[in-house]
């Protein structure tokens, strides 16, 4: 887990599937001038204790709403990719504690699609056979652009190598290949919104991100240009203004901060 900032409102930070607390490294530089940043490892992520059994999305949601509670009992929520499904299941178990979401280059889940969802249950095999840097050197390129720096590369290459493991990620995995935020979750969603993606996302793209907009009660569209699936790494000046515009309005925060 990371954090920055002595003041101001919680945000707390749900990274991607392949990824860690190490992803947010530009929100917890820039973001906690404004507000109090908390970057999770997920459970069975990075310095986080494995899940000593099965482990849903419920499980996952739960957690983080344990986390939020220790730490004052509300929160604004950023989650990204896979993050960004546990925000929204999150917002619908526990609104109480979600003042506002940001849902960054996400979809409902995997379970939209029996053809992914098998695909995502694949990716712990893999994981398994080739190790974590192979795999991580399989994937990582493919989450930002083709016009991404290769230093940029190099990074989330080497976060993914260094933050999945099992049997945490194929917990991870499962969860995701079970889940359609469309069949419940998005309708009891009452938090205020900003739904962003990257304009060259070739993970889950843009499209997943506008059904997501089009489903919620309360949300904003908006499109991160240059950037691919981790639109908050490649782009972080414009994803961070956004969100920093989403906070003025959903947590009051003064333009003169």
């Amino acid at each position: 887990m990371e954090e920055a900032g002595d003041s101001g409102p919680l945000l707390l930070c749900l990274h991607g599937i392949g990824s860690s607390s190490t992803a947010f490294a530009p929100q917890l530089a820039t973001l906690s001038r404004y507000v109090r940043v908390v970057a999770w490892d997920a459970p069975g992520y990075g310095e986080s204790a494995d899940p000593a059994g099965p482990f849903t999305l419920d499980d996952f949601a739960d957690t983080a709403a344990a986390l939020i509670r220790q730490r004052g009992g509300r929160a604004h929520v950023l989650g990204v990719s896979w993050g960004g499904v546990i925000a929204l299941r999150l917002a619908a178990r526990h609104p109480e504690l979600v003042s506002s979401l940001v849902i960054a280059d996400s979809s409902a889940g995997s379970g939209t699609d029996p053809a992914k969802a098998e695909a995502m249950r694949a990716r712990a095999d893999e994981l398994a056979e080739v190790g974590a840097r192979e795999f991580a050197e399989r994937r990582g390129p493919r989450l930002v652009s083709d016009a991404a720096p290769d230093a940029l590369v190099a990074r989330v290459t080497d976060t993914m190598a260094r933050s999945v493991r099992l049997p945490g990620y194929r917990r991870a995995a499962e969860s995701m290949a079970a889940t359609d935020l469309r069949i419940a979750d998005l309708a009891a969603v009452t938090a205020p919104t900003l739904v962003l993606c990257g304009d060259r996302d070739e993970v889950t793209g843009i499209e997943a991100s506008q059904m997501l907009t089009a489903d919620l009660h309360s949300s904003v569209f908006v499109i991160v240009k240059d950037a691919g699936h981790l639109a908050n790494q490649e782009q972080p000046e414009a994803f961070d203004a956004w969100v920093l515009a989403h906070l003025r309005i959903s947590a009051g925060i003064a333009e003169g901060l």
